[in-house]
């Protein structure tokens, strides 16, 4: 099946931001860096809690960036960045497509679609990896959106080092295509269900990019 959309990110650097929700991993990170960058000067022991403190750090900002994009037209476009992991014919019609976001991608994750938030149900569960057949039980976040194409389902899956999942907007939001919607944490796994009859456009292994990489084909 040959890609319909280049994958690659159109991301406007200069409007890059920090991730609602990286706060309780960010500020401690950066302020154990900031300290011992601080008192390194004057203590040995300081000095060698500095270089390991200042890379983690600079590892967090890198992890929580949250890049502005430019949202591509398109019925139905990526939730999140990351690999297409499985397409899926499902028994009521659907076809699920799963995207794996690996710890180096944006966690941010945005509405594939314009339209209404229905619903969106917290189910607790494990922490597997989230490459892993097990992890469709692990702790995830279940979303439901009123479209043109009807009902569209969601789901965002923790992985083994994400532990949590933090939604945006509640139950009730209109919310545009390519809008942000919620964040997990490090590495995890974006299930996306496609209508009956709405062809896919992506393949498995081939790289996505949230708000960029159409996932439907016309």
């Amino acid at each position: 099946m040959p890609h319909s959309q280049t994958s690659a990110p159109r991301d406007s650097r200069a409007g890059a931001r920090l991730a609602r929700g990286a706060s309780p991993w960010l500020l401690p990170t950066v302020a154990t860096a900031a300290l011992s960058l601080a008192r390194a000067r004057r203590s040995g022991a300081a000095k060698a809690v500095a270089v390991p403190a200042t890379a983690l750090a600079a590892g967090m900002l890198w992890f929580f960036r949250d890049p502005e994009r430019e949202i591509t037209q398109g019925r139905v476009i990526s939730p999140a960045d990351g690999v297409v992991q499985s397409i899926m014919p499902w028994k009521d019609g659907r076809t699920r497509v799963a995207i794996f976001m690996s710890p180096l991608n944006v966690h941010v994750n945005r509405a594939p679609l314009a339209g209404t938030v229905t619903s969106v149900e917290h189910i607790p569960g494990g922490f597997v990896p989230a490459f892993n057949k097990e992890s469709e039980n692990n702790e995830r976040v279940v979303w439901h959106f009123d479209t043109e194409l009807g009902d569209i389902e969601m789901i965002q899956i923790a992985g083994a080092v994400a532990r949590r999942i933090v939604p945006y907007v509640p139950q009730g939001t209109k919310v545009e295509q390519g809008e942000r919607i919620g964040l997990i944490r490090f590495g995890s796994r974006v299930d996306l269900y496609l209508p009956e009859g709405v062809e896919v456009a992506v393949e498995v292994g081939q790289k996505t990019v949230a708000g960029v990489t159409r996932i439907d084909r016309d």
